[in-house]
């Protein structure tokens, strides 16, 4: 029972992950290298 909470856990947060990445990408594309760069440092 743990085993398969462990792993619909671990299915959520691979579901977050790759879905922040694709909003990112997402961004990155609209606006550009530049302004993500600019982005992630402020």
């Amino acid at each position: 029972m743990d085993e398969h909470v462990q792993k619909s856990c671990w299915g959520v947060t691979a579901k977050a992950v790759i879905g922040l990445a694709g909003i990112i990408l997402l961004a990155w594309l609209f606006v550009g290298g530049d302004g993500v760069a600019m982005m992630a440092a402020s």
